[in-house]
């Protein structure tokens, strides 16, 4: 009894925390098509990751939202958008590397009215990542699951994301452990090197000095 409230109890923290959701709610102002400044929002996300963005667009005459999603990896993937939203809108992908995805924004006021400050729309934004972007729903029908199954398979997904946290975590301070390692190894070896210059530069003004000297008459 004691072990299954345990258990009971680790996985209702576990569902808590996994149900957080990243979202943010803010006005975006309308500016002409030929001064359009983007709006991003962005969030660190590891490769091959479901994510879902769910956009929420308020009312607003005469400007026109655009949405651009990509990430600053090397490549510069670019993972779709879409124009001149007026409805809610939901945009699904999967990440190809460990990079920052940014959803970027535009409001784009019609050519015949001049920027006001009245001029802008609401944008209300929830990114779903990993095991939140799962609809367990459709695929506990699509599976003919039980509840406690589904729960199970989104504990399952969970548990394996923080896993793979941990071995990204594990891998970069052995790359931070090599770099430090090298670095230090480096710095070591050129004051050594540096070492040896001042000392045999030294040597060099005694021998020359004494040489000239000997020269002048000066010793003997």
């Amino acid at each position: 009894m004691i072990q299954y409230t345990a258990f009971s109890l680790l996985l209702f923290i576990l569902l808590t925390i996994s149900n957080l959701v990243w979202g943010i709610k803010f006005d975006l102002p309308a500016t002409p098509s030929n001064a359009l400044t983007p709006k991003c929002i962005s969030q660190y996300v590891y490769t091959d990751t479901l994510v879902v963005a769910t956009i929420k667009i308020g009312v607003g005459y005469n400007q026109i939202v655009d949405v651009k999603i990509t990430d600053n990896s090397p490549a510069h993937n670019e993972y779709g958008g879409k124009k001149d939203i007026e409805e809610d809108t939901r945009l699904a992908f999967t990440t190809h590397a460990d990079a920052d995805v940014s959803i970027c924004f535009t409001n784009t006021l019609d050519d015949e009215f001049r920027p006001d400050p009245k001029y802008r729309r609401t944008i209300d934004l929830d990114i779903d990542v990993g095991a939140e972007a799962i609809d367990y729903d459709a695929l506990a029908k699509a599976e003919k699951l039980k509840p406690i199954d589904a729960e199970l398979r989104k504990l399952e997904q969970v548990v394996q994301e923080i896993v793979d946290e941990m071995d990204y975590l594990r891998k970069r301070e052995a790359r931070m452990r090599d770099t430090n390692e090298s670095t230090n190894e480096r710095v070591k070896w050129f004051s050594l090197g540096s070492m040896i210059v001042f000392v045999g530069l030294g040597g060099w003004q005694i021998i020359y000095l004494k040489k000239f000297f000997q020269r002048k008459r000066l010793i003997d």
